[in-house]
């Protein structure tokens, strides 16, 4: 679990953390170097999930590096949503990079945009409650949560 006082907003609990995958974990359908490791700690944390359209048909060899298997996506970005909401929304992160994350960002307690190699849609800026430059800033603040006062406190 993870918890942290956020002055102004209350206290953020966290069991799960929800994870586009390409543009987020991944480039050009290839896992990001050092994500493996520090998604590796937050997995002692926090549930880790993984949703992706699989646009680059490589997600069978990233849950083989990652220990983990994805949600393949085929209904589109509400299908992230209400993944989040089964998960129970008020103690989910969800990061993402794609317009079809703004929809699990709405519904996520937390929600960190990525601006990655793959860049970053509207969409998910205007729904994010962080913005991050890369995986590993989006991973650090989580294993470093009091990282989040100072942006998160009203």
């Amino acid at each position: 679990m993870i918890e942290v006082e956020i002055p102004g907003r209350g206290v953020l609990t966290l069991h799960h953390a929800a994870f586009d995958v390409n543009g987020t974990l991944a480039t050009d359908g290839r896992l990001i170097e050092g994500v493996n490791t520090l998604l590796a700690a937050l997995r002692e944390r926090v549930a880790v999930h993984l949703l992706t359209a699989d646009t680059h048909g490589r997600q069978g060899a990233i849950d083989a590096q990652l220990g983990l298997s994805a949600r393949i996506i085929t209904r589109g970005a509400a299908e992230k949503a209400e993944i989040v909401r089964a998960l129970g929304a008020e103690h989910v992160v969800a990061v993402g990079n794609g317009a079809n994350d703004a929809p699990m960002f709405g519904a996520a307690a937390l929600a960190i945009a990525v601006l990655g190699d793959e860049g970053l849609a509207v969409e998910a800026l205007q729904s994010a409650d962080v913005v991050v430059r890369h995986i590993h800033d989006a991973l650090a603040l989580l294993l470093t949560p009091r990282r989040l006062v100072a942006t998160l406190r009203r």
